[in-house]
């Protein structure tokens, strides 16, 4: 396996088939993981078979929050997430539909599942439709954010929680129509602002659009620590662009990273599924608190 270097911490990696996934490689994987937090496997063209036999491999696999609304599902497996603007009948979705509400709500910088215990560990995004024009996805390290924090920024910030929703990034967007029982669903979580990965013993600034508040902090100037947290761990020298191309699978850790789409035309087809695993619990750090 060999990794070029793309970024201060993104790879991309040559000389493999995830197709024929095993063990030892998988195990590889994780530790390019480590130093990376994002691959990048060009030319791969998995079948859903094969992206759910690599993902398998990777760790447990997650359903997610995608389908609370979106009602059926036009892939194979329920596992696979449907990251397109197409419906069930393999049309270009209205403006109104649900899933153009998604693709939108991915343009918030996010860890996938950070409102939900277990969250998400790896994400592995596939590509097989991609527009003529915008659609990138944008990494950032939160590891390298950390780092890059000032030490009264680290010393205010030490020991804090934030309470993370899956609907406080939606109800940002307007996207308020859920039933009491869709709420109950997804019960807010709490993460510590700052975590060490337990594999590397990195700290990690733990931020992203689903954060509604900080534990014990006025509503206003917790989100206003959020927004500064946010736009520092997003700054451009810690930031990775992937441009898409068919056959794309790129691998992510959303314990480590914080990610976002970028524009593209809505009226053209653009089609992406993703597998995830959920994350391993392996100290109490990790978990998540009790709100």
């Amino acid at each position: 396996m060999h990794i070029e270097q793309r970024s201060p911490f993104a790879g991309r990696v040559k000389g493999i088939d995830l197709a024929q996934i095993s063990p030892a490689l998988a195990e590889d994987i994780r530790s390019a993981m480590d130093l990376h937090g994002v691959l990048v496997f060009p030319g791969q063209n998995l079948s859903q078979d094969a992206q759910i036999a690599f993902a398998q491999a990777m760790g447990p696999l997650e359903l997610g929050f995608r389908r609370i609304k979106t009602g059926a599902h036009r892939l194979k497996y329920n596992e696979l997430a449907d990251i397109s603007n197409v419906t069930t009948d393999g049309e270009i979705a209205a403006r109104e539909h649900t899933k153009i509400v998604s693709n939108l709500a991915n343009q918030l910088w996010h860890s996938d599942s950070s409102f939900q215990k277990p969250r998400a560990k790896y994400s592995m995004l596939s590509a097989s439709v991609v527009p003529a024009f915008g659609g990138e996805t944008e990494f950032a390290d939160l590891r390298l954010a950390y780092d890059a924090l000032p030490d009264w920024r680290k010393a205010q910030v030490a020991g804090l929680n934030a309470v993370h929703s899956a609907l406080h990034s939606r109800f940002v967007l307007g996207d308020t129509q859920y039933t009491p029982e869709q709420i109950a669903m997804f019960p807010p979580v709490l993460w510590p602002l700052v975590q060490t990965d337990p594999r590397t013993g990195r700290k990690i600034l733990f931020v992203g659009a689903h954060i509604r508040e900080i534990q014990g902090m006025v509503l206003a100037e917790s989100r206003l620590l959020v927004m500064d947290l946010l736009e520092h761990a997003t700054q451009r020298d810690f930031v990775y662009s992937h441009q898409w191309q068919v056959g794309d699978l790129v691998m992510w850790d959303n314990t480590a990273t914080v990610h976002r789409g970028r524009y593209f035309d809505l009226s053209e087809r653009r089609e992406l599924r993703r597998a995830t695993t959920q994350e391993v619990q392996t100290s109490p750090e990790a978990q998540a608190l009790p709100v």
